[in-house]
């Protein structure tokens, strides 16, 4: 198993951190480094103009930097195309709007790793974010918690199948879901080679898994 010396300790250097941003405008990816998950939210308010269409991503960072509440209380100038997912009962109505949400102008995600080289790799069971990450918005906003930077693809690889997947696994039985998650479809973000924006808002701080 891998050593998850660095889960217990989130911080990474300054120059690693440059590095790291550095490589992301090499692939056509705007990164930029905030102190902490307030300045996250805050600079996804800078991002997303007043009126546009959104959707999220399953995604604990995305909880813990409160972006979730603030979709929930409806305190935002965007138009959420998952508001009704939740809510609707039938399972065919239901996975149509998930089929929809991933049209949705700007989507805001996570991932699971990102190497020093500026990768960046989504781990998913049904693969639906992977859709809209891969092709399907236009706008893309990762929110990256620091301890999540790996050296390489090999290390990646390894967070994700010895850290990752059991956390998530954990907390899909924690919510009354028996069978756990499981990892059905990976996704290897090399460079953005199409017209459009893919943001990753760097955190120093430990969010997520």
């Amino acid at each position: 198993y891998l050593d998850m010396q660095m889960e217990r300790s989130h911080s990474a250097s300054q120059e690693r951190i440059t590095a790291v941003i550095s490589s992301f405008s090499e692939r056509n990816i705007k990164g930029v480094f905030v102190e902490t998950k307030e300045d996250a939210l805050k600079e996804i308010f800078a991002i997303i103009p007043e009126g546009a269409e959104i959707a999220t991503g399953s995604s604990e960072t995305l909880r813990e930097i409160g972006l979730l509440t603030v979709l929930k209380e409806k305190s935002h100038p965007w138009k959420n195309v998952k508001d009704n997912l939740f809510t609707e009962v039938d399972h065919l109505k239901r996975e149509e709007l998930r089929r929809e949400s991933i049209l949705a102008d700007y989507n805001l995600q996570s991932c699971h790793a990102v190497t020093e080289n500026g990768q960046l790799l989504i781990a998913s069971g049904m693969g639906n974010q992977i859709a809209a990450i891969a092709y399907a918005s236009k706008h893309i906003i990762f929110v990256v918690g620091v301890q999540k930077i790996v050296k390489n693809l090999d290390e990646a690889f390894e967070r994700i199948h010895n850290y990752v997947v059991p956390l998530e696994n954990e907390r899909m039985k924690k919510t009354g879901f028996k069978k756990g998650t499981t990892l059905g479809k990976l996704l290897i973000f090399e460079k953005e080679i199409r017209d459009r924006d893919v943001h990753v808002i760097l955190v120093n701080e430990k969010l997520g898994f």
